[in-house]
């Protein structure tokens, strides 16, 4: 059996110089705080504090890293245990889950998935070998034995990982029960909530009419005129305020903006309501709601997120058994420049606006993003996102973004997972890359090494803070 070990230079350079100089930056920031401000994660397992079931559970169903390449090998959602949609039978022995997930584990060699998992196998369990057919029941049986402890409780890990602030993401149509418990068990662990929109504010999206009139029931507004639509999404953006949240999130397929007239907007707004929207108008809609949500910021100060570029639910057989969010949204082709112009005419000077754009199309890094980020005061750019969030994707952003936008037009790490445990693995993967990138301006005498350990401190730990409005 191989040993699992982690080199305390992985990711660093091959370069006996430049790999001394990442070494000495990492050092002065490999401990500090995490600041996770956007992810998926569950706010049930901080306001109940119960003790995570079995391996399975934590580490396989809720990561569509994980079952997303094994059901491109063939494996079944159903044997993974992903809880079906239709009401199909899936498998219930998390043993037999976990020796399927190991049977498969090399599929995951040189993936960022890897090195988290690997990560947390070493760090979180103390294991020593390495995941395989031969070792997958000592694994299960010693991460099994590891969750039924006090210290593995979700706010334990939470503040064994020093987390400072970890955000959820939640629908207007979230009553918040969660947020509301942990608010009140006193626990200070920072948990809070995000806005994302989606299903009241996409024609397209499933129940979008229902979702509408359910929002309008909650706020008691009138959501069947424009008007009250409006007024009901800035009451839940209050509510959501109230429970700690500092941004919106905002998944379009595209990143266009609309701005249209009042007359218009009520006339396709109603259109959207019956469900005879084409799907340029939906797009349309779509945009314009993307221009209110920044005049909505504008005023309540929220920080906005957009994440366009992933054509979602890709996959109609997944779908329509196992739901959406299964692993199979895929990305596809991004434009910003003429997209996000409606916005930026309108709003684009307004300092009080804050806009993080995100994107999974990497040829827009150098063309479109640095300069739109390097210019306008609204804009900074997230880090690399999902399909790129690994270490050749963080290399790629860095040396694309940084010539034009430089270092402070973006917003540090976050890891926009659903895995819990592999939140430190994922920002450990960053700030090893950052360093990376920062020794390599060193060597070159292109940045002195005391600026470039204090960059390294702003993109772990302050620029997200500011960017987030959590400092």
């Amino acid at each position: 059996m191989s040993a699992l070990t982690l080199h305390p230079d992985r990711l660093f350079p091959a370069d006996e110089t430049t790999r001394a100089i990442a070494r000495r930056l990492y050092q002065e920031i490999k401990d500090l705080p995490i600041v996770s401000p956007h992810g998926h994660t569950d706010p049930s397992w901080f306001a109940n504090n119960e003790l995570f079931p079995n391996p399975a559970e934590l580490l396989i169903k809720p990561d569509h890293y994980v079952f997303r390449m094994l059901y491109s090998l063939g494996v079944s959602m159903a044997d993974l245990g992903v809880p079906s949609k239709a009401g199909l039978p899936v498998e219930q022995d998390p043993k037999k889950i976990w020796r399927l997930f190991a049977k498969h584990y090399n599929a995951f060699r040189g993936t960022p998935s890897r090195m988290w998992l690997d990560y947390v196998f070493k760090e979180v369990f103390g294991l020593d070998q390495l995941l395989s057919v031969d070792t997958a029941d000592a694994y299960y049986e010693r991460i099994n034995s590891c969750l039924q402890t006090e210290d593995f409780r979700p706010r334990a890990l939470m503040e064994r990982f020093n987390i400072e602030w970890l955000a959820t993401t939640e629908s207007p149509l979230d009553d918040l029960r969660h947020h509301k418990k942990i608010r009140e068990s006193g626990w200070k662990g920072g948990v809070i909530t995000a806005y994302r929109p989606d299903p009241v504010v996409d024609p397209e999206f499933e129940g979008f009419a229902d979702n509408v009139a359910r929002l309008g029931e909650i706020t008691g507004e009138n959501t069947s005129d424009w008007a009250g639509y409006l007024a009901a999404l800035k009451n839940r953006r209050e509510y959501f305020k109230s429970f700690g949240a500092t941004s919106t999130d905002h998944g379009h397929p595209t990143a266009r903006t609309s701005d249209l007239s009042v007359a218009e907007c009520e006339a396709l707004f109603a259109r959207a309501l019956a469900g005879k929207c084409s799907r340029e108008e939906a797009e349309v809609f779509r945009g314009q709601m993307l221009t209110e949500m920044a005049g909505m910021s504008i005023e309540d100060g929220l920080v906005m997120q957009i994440h366009p570029g992933s054509f979602r639910n890709h996959n109609p057989h997944v779908f329509t058994n196992f739901g959406r969010d299964k692993g199979a949204d895929i990305p596809s082709q991004t434009e910003y420049v003429n997209a996000l112009k409606p916005l930026l005419d309108k709003y684009g000077n307004d300092n009080r606006l804050s806009i993080i754009l995100f994107t999974l199309d990497e040829t827009v890094y150098s063309r479109e993003l640095a300069p739109l980020a390097g210019h306008y005061p609204v804009l900074k750019l997230g880090p690399s996102w999902w399909f790129h969030d690994s270490p050749e994707g963080m290399r790629r952003f860095r040396e694309q973004i940084t010539e034009t936008a430089g270092f402070y037009n973006t917003v540090g790490f976050n890891d926009d997972t659903r895995a819990f445990l592999s939140i430190p693995a994922r920002h450990d993967v960053a700030r090893r890359m950052d360093c990376n990138f920062l020794a390599r301006l060193v060597a070159e005498h292109r940045l002195p090494e005391d600026e470039a350990q204090e960059v390294a401190i702003d993109l772990t730990y302050r620029l997200v803070k500011k960017a987030y409005k959590l400092d």
